[in-house]
């Protein structure tokens, strides 16, 4: 195990109370349940319904927000090193892992613990609606009850301290309110996408976490497909039940069969080795997906679904 381990008493303590609230079978699973609505798949899904479904800008306002999230938080997790709170307290258990499959301790898979992925995710993606769609009571209410609750249920499960959920939503309303910023400063949104990947590449160098080079990938993806689909797609959004049901179907079977099939030349040893080359190949994998169903995917929108309707 590696990192550095820094806390305070009152939130060991308040995590030790509040994990006791959940310390039985159907308690964990409410709180797994909520915490995966901070997880990466639900931003896509979120991100697939605004973008191919609801309304293309919303979703690449979001979008860009979301895979800004999802590599300056790991980069900042690779400054601060901070080790999970599992990792140095025994009467701390770690009741859903980031990744299941891997060794606990495994820093490389699981991640460092400050700030919380979940929570600026949940912040970026729930709290951006409102911030949006302005004057919006609905919007606004899921943006504050959506990233609560998913904070909440991070300390509960074990993964992280109170001060990695805090400092998570502050840096999801960071997020926020930069990229608004800059959204309204600069209108050519490939330039904006350029500055935002720029400073982003640093990461390469110094993290060491797959999260990092994941969120990279779907990065540098998501801003190859919007020009791309601007220029040779031009889809439309859809209100149809049927499209929307079968346009994130579709999405999401691209998503699952490409990530397999570009796994398929490389040894489970190797990806699932710390080498500069595994991480790379994982930005490449990514990014090839998101653009994918970002960029080409959508030329198939105008015969989804036109025989059922």
């Amino acid at each position: 195990m590696e990192g550095i381990t820094f806390y305070t008493n009152w939130e060991v303590a308040l995590q030790q109370a509040l994990q006791g609230l959940i310390d039985n079978p159907v308690g964990t699973k409410i709180a797994s349940m909520i915490t995966m609505l901070g997880e990466e798949a639900v931003m896509i899904v979120i991100l697939g319904f605004l973008y191919w479904c609801y309304d293309k800008e919303f979703g690449k306002y979001i979008g860009r927000m979301i895979v800004c999230g999802l590599t300056w938080n790991p980069m900042l997790k690779n400054v601060v090193l901070r080790r999970r709170p599992y990792f140095d307290h025994e009467n701390i258990k770690i009741l859903k892992p980031v990744n299941s499959k891997a060794d606990i301790y495994d820093i490389a898979e699981q991640g460092y613990s400050f700030p919380s992925g979940h929570s600026t995710n949940s912040a970026i993606a729930y709290g951006g609606m409102p911030a949006y769609k302005k004057g919006n009571k609905v919007l606004l209410v899921i943006g504050i009850v959506m990233p609560l609750l998913v904070g909440i249920s991070r300390v509960m499960l074990g993964a992280h301290y109170v001060t990695d959920v805090l400092c998570g939503w502050a840096m999801g309303a960071a997020i926020i309110f930069l990229l608004s910023f800059l959204q309204k400063k600069i209108e050519n949104e490939n330039i904006l996408d350029m500055i935002i990947v720029v400073v982003t590449l640093p990461g390469i160098f110094f993290c060491k976490t797959t999260d990092y080079f994941t969120g990279l990938g779907l990065m540098i993806g998501f801003f190859l497909s919007i020009p791309f689909e601007k220029k040779f797609v031009n889809f439309q959004p859809t209100k149809s039940i049927v499209r929307i049901v079968l346009r994130l179907a579709g999405g999401f079977a691209i998503y699952f069969g490409v990530n397999t099939l570009l796994k398929m030349p490389f040894s489970k040893e190797f990806l699932d080795s710390a080498q500069i080359g595994a991480y790379l190949v994982r930005t490449l994998r990514y990014g090839i997906i998101a653009f994918l169903m970002l960029g080409v995917y959508p030329m198939a929108f105008d015969k989804i679904g036109v025989k059922k309707e």
